[in-house]
């Protein structure tokens, strides 16, 4: 297994997208997997259309389902940082890519992306994993 870690700067975007990196990682690799993990507890890995208004809407979810207020038991940083904490549990931390021929077979519109509604952290590591097979 080939890994390497992506230092990703979030700054207050929702949505990162990381496809041109995972292509680049995969070029020339042949057949296999790539896993994408996020190693936090308040962010996620999705695969979503963007640029099409997906991030708004996605967004406007996320706002209704985990609202920023002083609702939650866990309440350290700023309000509404324990729907942070819940956002894995609806955005899973990791995701895996079927890779032919060093592409990524991702359908049309689909991109690699890093869900982050922490706005008291914008620095975030990525670990992309390759398994050949």
């Amino acid at each position: 297994m080939e890994t390497i870690e992506l230092d990703v700067r979030t700054g207050d975007r929702l949505v990162t997208d990381l496809t041109a990196e995972a292509e680049s990682f995969c070029r020339r690799r042949g057949d296999g997997l790539l896993h994408v993990f996020a190693p936090h507890a308040t962010a996620g890995l999705a695969l979503i259309e963007t640029g099409s208004g997906s991030e708004a809407d996605l967004a406007e979810l996320l706002a209704r389902l985990l609202p920023r207020d002083d609702r939650y038991r866990h309440r350290h940083g700023a309000t509404g940082h324990g729907a942070d904490h819940l956002l894995p549990a609806l955005v899973s931390p990791s995701l895996s890519v079927p890779v032919q021929a060093g592409e990524l077979l991702l359908g049309t519109w689909q991109r690699v992306v890093l869900v982050d509604t922490n706005a008291d952290n914008p620095h975030r590591t990525v670990r992309l994993s390759f398994l050949p097979g």
